[in-house]
């Protein structure tokens, strides 16, 4: 019984012990992240009120129809496309009486104003897919990763590369269909039957596969960013641990490897973001004005046509934003994580060292009751020639 469950333990903690770190290290992550982005939408809607936005911003080519927003909501777990109709679902983004002249005064203005919890605006809906799909995501990239080195019986360093590509790649196949439930629910104000019947009709007429439109453009930012942040987290994590002579990493290492391959792959990965947010816009216009958007084209096309038109600075539109948004996501949920799961480890540690006396006395008597046993089913024939 000891043996089974500690053949279910990675690194001395059990996958639902993982679960559960890596779910406190996304709450965590969403309400230090999210008051960020809050701040940041707040600010462009001021610059455009609701009044004057149209569905050009979230299409350029589609039929213009007033009182239509789209934009991408983040709470550094996961994008979320938001949607306002006729403004009835946005009057967290669009209040009036405050006027800001920056992103501190619109921090401190809010907090006055409105109320501290106004910074975590529109959280608690997303946190019912990011939570969910961080959890599968770290635990399987945990998983594979402790799975291939036993396997391979190496400590390469492509291993995590992988084992955080194939992790991502499964998170992003499981949540992306949700995730259209919840922009379809959002956007035409469905009740629970009334989206049944869309889901099935959309099954019907485009088949299963159309519940994963959009999947494409999200695997092609996020399992390149996963593949490369894993590869440079251990890999920094690995030089800072023999640099500052430390047998395992503490809270600040973790953190600053976080941050450091946060910051490497969203760098990389930016123009692939680019793409990614315009695809996501599409599909938020596809959901709220139920108009036909244009055939797709390759990720590679795309990219042509925006340098084309913008140069190559327009395949790292939104640099800086991105990597004040990713850097500290990243570093407070892998130090978070890490923390978790040395947490669950100590403990696991403490109960072994407690049944520990328990082990040796239910040891002892397995031995005695073996040699009984034994002694029992000697013939005695054998017994009388012993003696």
């Amino acid at each position: 019984m000891t043996e089974n469950s500690s053949g279910n333990m990675q690194g001395g903690i059990t996958p639902m012990q993982q679960m559960l770190a890596s779910g406190t290290g996304a709450l965590f992550t969403s309400l230090f992240v999210t008051p960020l982005d809050v701040v940041k939408i707040r600010l462009q809607a001021q610059r455009t009120p609701f009044s004057k936005v149209f569905s050009v911003q979230c299409m350029p080519w589609s039929i213009q129809q007033p009182k239509w927003k789209c934009f991408l909501y983040c709470n550094g777990l996961m994008d979320h496309l938001y949607v306002c109709q006729n403004g009835n679902s946005c009057t967290a983004w669009y209040k009036t009486p405050t006027r800001f002249t920056g992103t501190l005064d619109a921090f401190v203005k809010i907090i006055r104003y409105e109320g501290i919890r106004s910074l975590w605006s529109g959280l608690p809906p997303t946190l019912v897919m990011a939570v969910p799909a961080t959890v599968i995501y770290f635990t399987s990239y945990d998983q594979l990763r402790d799975l291939l080195r036993a396997k391979l019986d190496s400590q390469a360093r492509y291993i995590p590369l992988v084992a955080g590509a194939v992790a991502r790649l499964g998170a992003v196949t499981v949540i992306s269909p949700l995730e259209l439930i919840r922009t379809k629910m959002q956007s035409r104000q469905l009740s629970y039957r009334e989206l049944r019947v869309c889901i099935q009709s959309a099954v019907a007429q485009d088949g299963w596969f159309s519940l994963w439109r959009g999947w494409g453009p999200t695997v092609l930012r996020d399992v390149p960013f996963s593949a490369l942040y894993w590869y440079n987290y251990e890999l920094v994590k690995d030089w800072l641990c023999t640099r500052f002579c430390l047998t395992e990493a503490t809270f600040m290492v973790s953190f600053a490897a976080g941050a450091i391959s946060g910051t490497v792959a969203a760098i990389l990965t930016l123009p692939f973001d680019v793409v990614k947010t315009q695809r996501q816009i599409q599909l938020g216009d596809m959901e709220t004005l139920q108009v036909a958007t244009p055939r797709s084209s390759s990720t590679w096309l795309l990219m042509q046509k925006i340098r084309a038109e913008s140069g190559t600075r327009g395949l790292f539109a939104g640099f800086l934003p991105r990597v004040i948004k990713v850097a500290p996501a990243c570093a407070i949920m892998i130090s978070t994580y890490e923390f978790g799961k040395a947490f669950f480890q100590k403990m696991n540690q403490e109960r072994q060292l407690n049944n520990l006396p328990q082990l040796l006395v239910y040891n002892s008597f397995s031995a005695v009751a073996n040699e009984v046993i034994t002694y029992q089913s000697v013939p005695k024939s054998a017994l009388s020639k012993l003696w």
